[in-house]
């Protein structure tokens, strides 16, 4: 017996991926329906060997359902997801609307599993930021070995992860490159895209810090340990899909580096990449489609008493975004509702 599933957003780079991940992983599906805004309502979207067409989100009875995972935006799952969740089903949501509620857990599986035993005081769970889910995959195993102090991310983060509008504008503007009569200028972004590097993600705050940098330090504290320290820089790169990240990370006692790539060997949804020589490590462009996260150059620093540096790749639109939805979803039909 499985589940009667909904993807609200189908039509979207998200829910696109959602769908090709549940099919992938054959999760237990008993009934699955595609939803979109009126506007892309018919449009038809893949399943596994199946074609869906989408129905309309606004005008969708939820009742009966099991579980709808959200990639519709804050404003959307704003007006939608209490109706669902009020409806019986379970909201996992991809926005960052509800991820700092505290009564709405917010989970990564391999790091705070336990968590979604909380889901049912608003029947919401919420999907982390992407380029968060990442890091806390390979923080806690670290973490629960020698307790991280401090930590010092600065990101790489493709154009997917602002949605279909910025992987065309990096296209379009590369191909201007080589015809300057085909100017095309920053619309998505505030700044060409390609063959630039941008350090501005989301809107600045008062503390000089961007919205996707304080995300990662408020969702790391509250999915790993409210005691770390973490400060962030987020960079916008001309790369479609794969977030990189470089970490430096202080710990409370010493964490020998070949310790420590055994304790992430070993770990779930990781990866190790890690030769010293050319090629001995993994970029965007590897990871890309890929389930795992994949750690490269772990290696002491020196700087500072207990520290270790280390990069971290992974598929955003997948890890950062799809997958880790869809992992909630086996969670919750594992340990909660128990029906596949």
């Amino acid at each position: 017996m499985g589940y009667r599933v909904v993807i609200a957003g189908a039509t979207g780079n998200v829910g696109r991926e959602m769908l090709n991940i549940l099919a992938e992983r054959h999760f237990p599906v008993d009934e699955i329906v595609a939803l979109a805004s009126r506007k892309s309502m018919g449009s038809e979207v893949s399943f596994g060997d199946k074609t869906l067409k989408t129905k309309d989100l606004d005008t969708f009875d939820f009742t009966g359902w099991d579980m709808a995972l959200f990639a519709v935006g804050s404003e959307a799952t704003k007006k939608y997801a209490p109706k669902a969740a009020k409806a019986g089903c379970v909201v996992i949501d991809n926005s960052s609307l509800y991820r700092y509620d505290p009564d709405i857990p917010l989970i990564v599986p391999e790091v705070n599993a336990d968590a979604i035993h909380d889901y049912s005081k608003k029947n919401i769970i919420a999907n982390p930021n992407c380029s968060t889910a990442q890091m806390v995959v390979a923080l806690k195993p670290l973490h629960d070995r020698a307790t991280i102090k401090r930590v010092v991310v600065s990101t790489y983060q493709s154009v997917s992860g602002s949605g279909k509008d910025g992987m065309d504008e990096l296209w379009d503007q590369t191909k201007s490159i080589y015809n300057p009569t085909d100017d095309k200028p920053a619309k998505k972004f505030t700044k060409q895209i390609a063959f630039n590097v941008i350090p501005h993600i989301d809107v600045f705050m008062d503390s000089g810090d961007t919205k996707e940098e304080w995300k990662m330090m408020v969702e790391t504290k509250k999915i790993v340990d409210p005691k770390i320290k973490v400060t962030a820089t987020c960079v916008r790169v001309p790369v479609f899909v794969g977030h990189a990240e470089s970490i430096n990370i202080e710990f409370e006692e010493h964490l020998d580096e070949n310790e420590a790539r055994d304790i992430l060997r070993e770990a779930p949804g990781i990866m190790v990449i890690d030769k010293r020589e050319d090629g001995g490590y993994v970029t965007p462009v590897e990871c890309a489609g890929d389930f795992a996260t994949f750690i490269s150059r772990i290696r002491q620093d020196s700087t500072i008493d207990n520290g270790l540096n280390l990069w971290c790749v992974s598929d955003n639109l997948r890890k950062g975004a799809a997958l880790n939805a869809v992992q909630i979803a086996e969670l919750l039909g594992r340990e909660v509702l128990k029906k596949g």
